[in-house]
């Protein structure tokens, strides 16, 4: 089965950066889109930001010029630079992948455990 590990969560203070990451393992033919998403308390998971194999990126208002998103296709690992961190982006970040696991135009949608970010003076 294909698994998503996350990597990089941690407690820091406004202003100060982090770098997420998350590698994917198991019988993997080929990744499509990947993602990052956060879930903060009491509120529903959103998305954070996309990235599609030819690097097409999406990112959500909130985190546009603070967040940059990229992947390494070789390592089958996608990347979350955050930049200026502010309280508010305090979640639970979420790694997604579109997964095939075979040359059949089919994905699987597949979840990590999450990381936590915590930003706080």
């Amino acid at each position: 089965q294909v698994q998503l590990v996350e990597s990089g969560g941690n407690l820091v203070q406004p202003g100060e950066s982090l770098r997420l990451s998350c590698a994917a393992s198991g019988s993997i033919y080929r990744i499509d889109d990947m993602g990052w998403y956060r879930q903060a308390p009491g509120k529903q998971r959103e998305l954070v930001a996309r990235i599609t194999p030819d690097g097409i990126t999406y990112y959500v208002d909130l985190v546009k010029g603070r967040f940059t998103i990229s992947r390494d296709n070789a390592k089958n690992t996608v990347y979350l630079q955050m930049n200026s961190l502010k309280p508010e982006d305090t979640a639970v970040y979420y790694c997604n992948a579109k997964v095939r696991a075979s040359p059949l135009p089919f994905d699987s949608d597949i979840w990590g455990k999450g990381t936590l970010v915590s930003v706080s003076s």
